[in-house]
């Protein structure tokens, strides 16, 4: 599956090809298309639920310059915050803003968008999503329905010991 090629969503369900109208009708995409963008979580493979958020992961080299850049991008978008900050020791750049309804994230590092830990998770769950079938996705959603993160539902239905984030990625190591 190419999830950097948003095409996938135009022949998904009804919410992916929701979701691609409103990223191709917004120029999301074209507006970072300098960071290689490339949405991930939950709409992607298919297990958003109402309040889910549309993650776009990115790859900046400056990240002063990125965050100034998507500031004056994306500053007239509803609910329009952003921030600096470490997450797992990276220096990373998020901003989060509202199009119809959908909230978004973008999210930036100074690595490829590849090695960056979502893109990772998202790639894991799924060939987990892959191997385990129709009732697993059913069993996830339900657990997200009632509150659960992504990354501790697919621990937990999968008895992974441990920092779910973390188990995600040393069990991919295992297959």
């Amino acid at each position: 599956m190419n999830f950097k090629n948003l095409a996938y969503l135009k022949s998904g369900t009804v919410q992916q090809q929701e979701i691609y109208r409103l990223l191709t009708e917004y120029r999301i995409m074209d507006k970072l298309q300098g960071y290689n963008p490339v949405l991930i979580g939950t709409f992607p493979i298919d297990i958003a639920v109402e309040g889910s958020d549309l993650d776009i992961c990115c790859q900046a080299k400056d990240l002063d310059a990125f965050l100034d850049d998507i500031d004056q991008r994306f500053k007239e978008y509803d609910f329009y915050q952003s921030c600096s900050r470490l997450i797992g020791g990276v220096e990373t750049v998020v901003a989060n803003l509202q199009i119809q309804g959908y909230p978004i994230e973008l999210f930036a590092q100074n690595r490829p968008v590849e090695q960056q830990n979502g893109y990772q998770h998202m790639i894991v769950e799924y060939k987990i999503l892959l191997e385990e079938g129709a009732l697993f996705k059913q069993k996830v959603i339900a657990l997200k329905k009632a509150g659960m993160k992504t990354e501790p539902a697919f621990a937990k239905l999968l008895n992974l010991p441990g920092d779910p984030y973390l188990a995600l990625l040393k069990y991919r190591d295992t297959k």
